[in-house]
């Protein structure tokens, strides 16, 4: 129990804890080659939006359903055989996903794509994927959860703006289509990402979905993240996410507060993450626990591992594993406001 009340006497008290994080870990300054942005054509109603499925395998059933649902957006949706493929518990090889990937950008009628649903395997074929296609054929690129690990990659290879949204699966609520047409679809030069205020009822009572300050302050910078499991996972590797002056977004659902631990504390002695600007974090459904003195909560784990990095820090935002998810690009300049939790594009995202 002593241990465990200095652990939250550490991890509350923020005056204190926001430390510089350089001074902290030791790290020295390195600068990486700025990305030019690159921005895909505003979608609009009669598109033709490409489905793939770049990890796990997607049932037929859900497949109809998420055409059913671009249908009644305005858009046509279009995918070849190989979604429906079923290599394991992937949809298809890794050969045969990334050509899909490879073959909706460069072809020139299919105007956007959208990921039908994540899932493990997109960290398998991010060597496989033709850049030069991308580059050359910029199209909105839309997807979350296990797609993190592309729309990082492909905006850090290629500088175009991708889109951490619903994917095929989970566009089911209307505040979501909403936010996602807000995005993709017009070129507003400012856009407040708004939070749902959720329905009351007992789901949108947990923990998780609080909404607090980590860090005080305002910060601008390029959006950044997504999947915390797949943030880290990337850690190491060719396409290891470059946080520099960035406001890195996260996220997660059902992993234990020691987890969530680990994952934020790799990224926190990864090379860049102590040059972030700020951290805006989503919701992280499932991951807390009740409070005991054999465990920690996740507001305990966030605010001992993130307040120390005395930079602008929230969680709670309206997005992540949760029927209400908006839309954010990941590339694009926005500002974050912990005082006031809000997020706000200060570009459009799309031309």
């Amino acid at each position: 129990m002593k241990e465990r009340r200095q652990f939250l006497k550490k991890a509350t008290g923020v005056g204190m804890a926001c430390l510089a994080p350089s001074l902290l870990l030791g790290h020295t300054s390195s600068i990486a080659p700025p990305i030019t942005p690159v921005k895909a054509k505003a979608l609009k109603k009669g598109d033709i939006i490409g489905l793939i499925a770049p990890g796990f395998a997607i049932p037929s059933f859900i497949l109809e359903k998420a055409k059913e649902t671009l249908i009644k957006m305005g858009f046509i949706p279009f995918h070849t055989d190989r979604i429906l493929g079923n290599h394991g518990y992937f949809s298809n090889t890794d050969e045969e996903r990334v050509a899909d990937l490879n073959e909706m950008f460069a072809n020139p009628k299919v105007d956007g794509i959208l990921c039908a649903r994540g899932g493990y395997g997109c960290t398998r074929i991010m060597h496989l994927i033709d850049y030069d296609i991308i580059s050359k054929n910029p199209k909105a690129f839309i997807g979350f959860s296990d797609i993190t690990a592309l729309l990082n990659g492909i905006y850090q290879k290629t500088g175009l703006i991708t889109f951490h949204g619903p994917v095929g699966s989970t566009i089911t609520e209307d505040y979501s289509i909403a936010q996602l047409k807000k995005v993709v679809m017009h070129t507003k030069s400012e856009q407040s990402l708004k939070n749902k205020k959720y329905p009351l009822i007992s789901e949108y009572k947990k923990p998780e979905y609080d909404q607090y300050n980590i860090c005080p302050g305002k910060v601008s910078g390029k959006l950044v993240g997504g999947s915390l499991t797949l943030v880290s996972a990337l850690v190491g590797t060719p396409d290891e996410i470059d946080f520099t002056d960035a406001i890195i977004c996260l996220e997660e659902i059902e992993e234990a507060p020691y987890r969530i631990d680990r994952m934020l504390t790799q990224l926190i002695h990864s090379k860049t993450f102590h040059k972030a600007a700020g951290l805006a974090l989503g919701v992280f459904k499932g991951c807390d626990r009740i409070p005991d003195p054999t465990t920690f909560t996740l507001k305990e784990v966030i605010m001992d591992r993130i307040a120390p990095l005395n930079i602008p820090a929230v969680y709670g935002l309206t997005f992540g594993h949760i029927d209400y998810n908006f839309t954010f690009p990941i590339g694009a300049m926005a500002s974050l406001d912990a005082d006031k939790m809000r997020l706000t594009l200060l570009e459009s995202a799309v031309q």
